[in-house]
């Protein structure tokens, strides 16, 4: 049976008349990275907060680990691990302080909390800065020592807002790199970005929030397929096109061409390239390249955006 280390029914939270979070559901398994995108003021610090056990549901209930947010929020926070977008850092501390502070918080032991700092400070490439006190760390610095603090307790669940922020390229691809390490096996981790490539790259599973309700969850190929509809192939030849459009399946559906290139959509690749292939061949075409049109997440998120909430197109 599959382990849920994160399970989410009917979430929502209200602050007075507004509506912040409204009927969130969703399962984490053990091995599994969600990214919750959305715009800002979409509900996803809110709903990372609830599964925190910082802010009580108004609606809906919410485990973490096993752990009800509500009932158990000692037991919940000891299971996670949590970045939040300001970190709230003691500037006068140097970071071996730091760590060792928040190290004994989490109940571990001395030796412990040595190897496990020196282990994290070196794996996100601040371990030469450990003796300096915060204060004079860069904003990428703070955001990779806040990121250690998560990790230091080797938690199973990890909840990241806006982990790369504030980053240069090649510090925001060590934290990604990071991430990726920490997602098999039995940790579950969400990861709330505006960066569409990052959540791409790093996620098993998207969930789309906006004004407070989740609509669209799904594997990045199940949403491309879902919301952009079929594959668009390109294909490419040596000569002229126009003389080989009879080559084509009847299910294939031509959507542009030029001169000795066109792009066409179809339910089924698997089926339709193949017959493709060969009726061009039998026709005597050269066939330069036959690939599928890449499409990404952020024209999945920009379709999703650009059209009502279910509510707003009369329950469609």
């Amino acid at each position: 049976m599959a382990r849920f280390l994160i399970e989410c029914e009917g979430l929502g939270k209200s602050f007075g008349s507004l509506q912040a979070v409204d009927g969130v559901s969703f399962r984490l398994e053990a091995g599994e990275v969600l990214a919750l995108l959305g715009p800002n003021g979409a509900g996803k610090t809110t709903t990372l907060r609830m599964l925190a056990s910082l802010l009580t549901p108004s609606t809906g209930q919410a485990k973490v680990n096993g752990f009800d947010t509500v009932a158990q929020p000692d037991q919940v926070r000891r299971s996670l691990g949590l970045l939040t977008e300001h970190h709230g850092l003691y500037t006068r501390m140097r970071a071996d302080e730091y760590l060792t502070f928040f190290g004994r918080a989490y109940g571990l032991a001395g030796a412990e909390i040595a190897s496990r700092a020196d282990e994290l400070l070196r794996r996100l490439d601040i371990a030469d800065s450990r003796n300096r006190r915060l204060g004079e760390f860069s904003k990428g610095m703070r955001q990779k020592l806040a990121l250690a603090r998560a990790l230091l307790h080797d938690p199973s669940v990890l909840l990241l807002d806006e982990p790369t922020s504030a980053m240069d390229p090649a510090s925001a691809r060590l934290v990604r790199d990071a991430i990726l390490a920490l997602g098999g096996g039995e940790r579950a981790i969400v990861v709330s970005t505006h960066n569409l490539a990052e959540a791409e790259m790093l996620a098993d599973r998207i969930a789309i929030i906006r004004q407070g309700r989740l609509i669209e969850q799904g594997t990045p190929a199940d949403l491309k397929a879902r919301v952009l509809g079929s594959a668009v192939m390109e294909l490419r030849l040596t000569e002229a096109v126009d003389g080989h459009t009879r080559a084509l399946p009847e299910d294939v559906h031509v959507l542009e061409a030029g001169d000795c290139w066109l792009r066409y959509s179809t339910d089924d690749p698997a089926r339709d390239n193949p017959l493709l292939l060969r009726s061009l061949a039998e026709a005597g075409a050269s066939v330069l390249s036959l690939a599928e049109r890449p499409r990404s997440l952020e024209e999945v998120y920009l379709r999703v955006m650009g059209s009502p909430p279910a509510a707003e197109a009369g329950g469609a």
